[in-house]
């Protein structure tokens, strides 16, 4: 084995060749090669690896739903159907915040924490998508390097790929994956505050907001809607200086969430104080999302929430499938492009364009 195969075996994080983007022909033909090898994919071995926890082959798989190549996708679909008794028994946690909060930051350090106690994590890191390439911005460029070197690390970086939320459309898949490999966590870290985080909320069990110290500002143009979908505020970078202004931070955001709906029935958002710097606020972040969950599996909200995710999850899909195939068919882009140049210089409404694509009965 030689040195680059030696890494990827040890290492937890994993980029695999196959989903780049169709922009030019070097990149097409890197991911035909990619199909002509994959082609005749142990199924029973791929299943066996992955529910033994294999990084290397959870990757892979991965990839195969990723993939733009329909025999690929045929394959990670049979996979994925084949693993689905097996998940379901992790925490999903999503984590956004306002830009410079140290995202990353923090969940290097609450995923080794966890990582040490004994629990396999999984971060899904969702890179900004480029609109040129539609590859990730920040590429295979290792972010949290500790953490992507602890055994119970699975680190996985994908582009957006411009989807709603900054959550790439197979993250749900991606999860179900990680869970049959016995990830008991998933954290996943969205683009950041500015899209719609309502796409993460709808994916995930616990969702906790990133903010900065200094909440007189801030809390004027922090959207109340995004506050709203938060089971706990987290205060970052609460240290040195900044510590005693975190604290007067914290209190002044929990008097305001007294006065929002809370993001999930019956539990009452909070706001803590987290330093990364000192590694301190975390295993109160812990308890938090622990209790939540004992009180929610224990109301019935945890299980009514996942639910509702899974039917939500089978609606979008019907939705893409029906624009794709839409798309696919002959003539529908030259139409669309035409009644766009008609809308733009008034000679047509928008109800009249769209019956022209989709006449009503």
């Amino acid at each position: 084995m030689n040195k680059k195969e030696q890494f990827q075996n040890d290492s937890a994080m994993h980029v695999m060749n196959g989903i780049e983007s169709l922009h030019d022909g070097v990149v097409a033909h890197k991911r035909k090669r990619f199909v002509r090898k994959e082609k005749n994919i142990d199924m029973n071995g791929l299943y066996e690896e992955i529910s033994k926890g294999s990084r290397l082959h959870l990757s892979k798989a991965i990839t195969l739903l990723e993939s733009q190549a329909e025999p690929d996708q045929k394959i990670g679909q049979e996979l994925l159907k084949r693993l689905l008794p097996n998940t379901g028994n992790s925490i999903r946690i999503g984590i956004t915040g306002v830009p410079g909060a140290g995202k990353s930051t923090f969940i290097e350090t609450f995923g080794l924490q966890l990582a040490k106690a004994g629990h396999k994590v999984a971060v899904l890191a969702i890179d900004p998508s480029s609109t040129v390439t539609g590859g990730s911005i920040l590429g295979d460029k290792t972010r949290m390097e500790a953490l992507a070197k602890h055994p119970n690390a699975f680190i996985r970086p994908s582009p957006s790929s411009g989807t709603l939320g900054g959550v790439h459309k197979k993250t749900r898949e991606t999860m179900l994956l990680c869970e049959a490999a016995g990830y008991d966590i998933i954290l996943i870290e969205t683009v950041g505050v500015g899209q719609s985080e309502t796409v993460v909320r709808g994916m995930v069990d616990f969702f906790m907001l990133l903010v900065l110290t200094g909440a007189g500002d801030e809390l004027q143009g922090m959207k109340k809607g995004i506050m709203e979908l938060a089971d706990c505020m987290i205060v970052h970078k609460a240290d040195g200086d900044n510590a005693k202004l975190a604290s007067k931070t914290v209190r002044e955001y929990r008097q305001l969430l007294h006065f929002l709906q809370p993001a999930t029935p019956g539990w009452t958002t909070t706001a803590l104080p987290v330093s990364s710097l000192e590694r301190t606020g975390f295993t109160t972040v812990w308890e938090t999302i622990k209790t939540f969950q004992d009180e929610m599996e224990a109301s019935g909200v945890w299980t009514a929430r996942r639910q509702s995710q899974t039917k939500d999850w089978f609606h979008s899909m019907i939705r893409d499938r029906l624009i794709d195939s839409f798309f696919s068919q002959q003539g529908k882009k030259e139409l669309v492009h035409e009644l766009e140049k008609q809308l733009l210089t008034g000679e047509m409404t928008v109800a009249s364009a769209v019956d022209k694509i989709l006449p009503m009965k």
